[in-house]
């Protein structure tokens, strides 16, 4: 499944290091942990590593897969269920949130491309903003990994391409 210091990505939080594969008794049984230490703060966790596809821990992007969401970062914003007025914050952000769950670097960017667009046209509120910049964190994290760039280039790099 995973390996040793092999970087996956743990469905909103980002990209994390399989630091160690641990055994440990629960109740009577054995079972096998996954330690995950998150790269972009000091956390660090536990999960049962026949849990981890079912959690949604996946491994990191392709190359491929991050230029396709440059190519979508750069399309117009097109998305009518979230169009302002129709549908209040309250709505988006639960529809948001379970988007941003499945851990899904597409529907991420999504996310981050409806955000950058609704704040074209008006301020956004203190929920919109914190959820824009988580998700511009959780793309930038993977995509400097990935294409190996400089986190600074990869922010520049995501914020250009919104049209």
């Amino acid at each position: 499944m995973f390996s040793l210091k092999e970087k996956v990505v743990y469905p909103g939080h980002g990209v994390a290091e399989v630091t160690r594969i641990i055994e440990k008794r629960v109740g009577v049984a054995k079972a096998h942990f996954f330690e995950l230490k998150f790269l972009n703060n000091d956390m660090t966790i536990l999960v049962p590593v026949e849990n981890a596809i079912m959690v949604g821990i996946r491994p990191l992007s392709s190359s491929k897969n991050i230029h396709a969401i440059f190519a979508m970062l750069a399309e117009p914003f097109q998305n009518k269920r979230h169009e302002l007025p129709a549908i209040n914050w309250s709505k988006r952000s639960k529809d948001y949130q379970g988007r941003l769950r499945t851990g899904d670097l597409r529907e991420i960017c999504a996310i981050y491309r409806d955000l950058k667009q609704i704040s074209s046209r008006k301020e956004l509120s203190f929920g919109e903003r914190n959820l824009l910049q988580k998700t511009e964190s959780l793309l930038v994290e993977e995509i400097s990994i990935v294409e190996n760039i400089a986190h600074d280039q990869a922010i520049q790099q995501v914020r250009s391409l919104i049209t």
